[in-house]
């Protein structure tokens, strides 16, 4: 007869903690900041608003937007919600420029929430969202665009689509219609991970090895915004400049 068999069970990995910053700036041409950002002390709903330039109030716009997602709950099904929030940041727009008598008021967006160690992307227009893992850099959003449509279709290399002459002409864009049509994707994160979401006026300055490269050799999430900032600035940044910067760590 044998004795009894103790069982230890496996030591489960601590989920990680998500830390972050954002930084947005006026840049060096634009007299005016139309972008707007949401960050987050504890962890979990982030999110950059480009007001559509030259539209006129476009940070208003940016702000309704921002505003909106500021109230979602930290316990909330992130796809649905993020999806409720912006339909009804889209309609606020919309009111807004009516009331206000102005014609093609609106903003794009990137907004992510992280829950249980997920990350659930929204997103409308050219603001991005990019994962870093172990050196390798991955955009995680599509842009709206008319250019990025021409590369969907083969009738452009993608090689040249940051350089077209149209590459700013959105197709979706928060108060552009009466039904905003939004893009999600949720991502499982582990430790080590490093998010990082953008307006399109940092995208315009720096190429993805950049950002990687940047991304990579800073310590903290506020290094990361500076350095990024600090580059753009230095590149001419002919438009508003908006990065947030949000790292996984051991639990």
């Amino acid at each position: 007869m044998t004795g009894p068999t103790t069982r230890i069970p496996a030591v489960l990995p601590r989920a990680p903690i998500f830390v972050g910053s954002g930084l947005t700036h006026v840049g060096r041409v634009r007299e005016s900041n139309e972008d707007s950002i949401l960050t987050d002390p504890s962890g979990v709903v982030w999110a950059i608003a480009d007001g559509m330039g030259g539209y006129g109030h476009g940070d208003v716009a940016s702000d309704i937007v921002t505003d909106c997602l500021s109230r979602l709950k930290d316990d909330a099904l992130a796809g649905p919600e993020l999806r409720i929030k912006l339909a009804e940041a889209n309609a606020a727009v919309i009111s807004q420029a009516r009331s206000q008598r102005l014609d093609g008021m609106g903003a794009t967006v990137v907004a992510m929430m992280i829950q249980n160690a997920i990350a659930t992307i929204a997103w409308a227009g050219d603001c991005r969202a990019y994962l870093l893992r172990q050196g390798g850099l991955r955009l995680l959003t599509h842009d709206h665009t008319v250019v990025q449509d021409m590369v969907d279709q083969g009738l452009l290399d993608i090689r040249d689509r940051d350089d077209h002459p149209e590459r700013h002409v959105v197709t979706r864009a928060v108060g552009a219609q009466s039904e905003l049509e939004v893009d999600t994707v949720a991502v499982p994160l582990i430790s080590g991970d490093r998010l990082m979401l953008c307006s399109d006026g940092l995208t315009t300055c720096l190429a993805d090895q950049q950002i990687a490269t940047i991304l990579g050799e800073n310590g903290n999430p506020e290094a990361v915004c500076t350095a990024l900032m600090t580059k753009a600035l230095e590149l001419g940044a002919p438009d508003n400049v908006s990065v947030i910067a949000v790292f996984a760590r051991e639990g």
